[in-house]
């Protein structure tokens, strides 16, 4: 299913052009994780959305937009945004360990999202847009598991927090007009952020 700010969000695609997809997954291989970094991969809807965030904290080192959770090899936007496969727009955090946690990297995460929605996030519908936490060890599933259920007893929400919490699979970077889109056109990311509900939802829920 479509919606309209998919839509707009198309729109604004073809006016980009597209950047071959290699260009991107050669510079993702040379930036590899260094020793002493860890990644973290969270589907949270809309990828550009939820990228500013997650650069502009502390002890973050790299992010990248991209696809995970299916299993055709190298998806295209194109493929994704189909909703023929079972990948999910998502983000993955390469971060400093020493300086950031992955617990304060879920914090961050939950600020992001409608954890309450089952079916995509916001105007998003569809199963690209449904959000999830990717774990990558016990150890990652557990904090998970504890973070999601700190949120669920706050009292923040009054529906159930159905976020998933999913084991890892490989993450594919999105092509090169995807990433930091924020910056890349600032005009198009805010009409689209706006229009989707996100910022609305963000300010009532967790603005004090």
């Amino acid at each position: 299913m479509v919606s309209k700010i998919g839509t707009m969000k198309q729109t604004f695609l073809v006016a980009l052009g597209c950047a071959t997809l290699a260009a991107v997954t050669a510079a993702h291989g040379q930036n590899s994780v260094s020793t002493g970094t860890k990644t973290a991969i969270f589907a949270g809807g809309c990828f550009w959305c939820i990228q500013p965030a997650f650069d502009k904290a502390n002890g973050v080192l790299k992010t990248v937009v991209g696809y995970s959770g299916g299993t055709e090899p190298s998806p295209t936007y194109k493929l994704v945004s189909s909703e023929r496969a079972n990948y999910r727009e998502s983000i993955e955090i390469t971060y400093d360990p020493a300086k950031i946690s992955y617990e304060q990297l879920l914090d961050i995460y939950w600020r992001q999202i409608d954890p309450t929605q089952a079916d995509g996030q916001f105007t998003d519908i569809g199963p690209s847009y449904r959000a999830a936490i990717f774990y990558d060890s016990a150890e990652e599933k557990k904090i998970a598991e504890a973070s999601k259920e700190k949120l669920a007893h706050s009292g923040k929400f009054k529906k159930p927090i159905v976020t998933e919490i999913l084991p890892s699979m490989k993450f594919y970077p999105a092509e090169a007009y995807h990433q930091k889109y924020y910056q890349q056109n600032p005009e198009h990311f805010e009409a689209f952020e706006e229009g989707s509900g996100r910022v609305s939802f963000k300010k009532k829920n967790w603005v004090q």
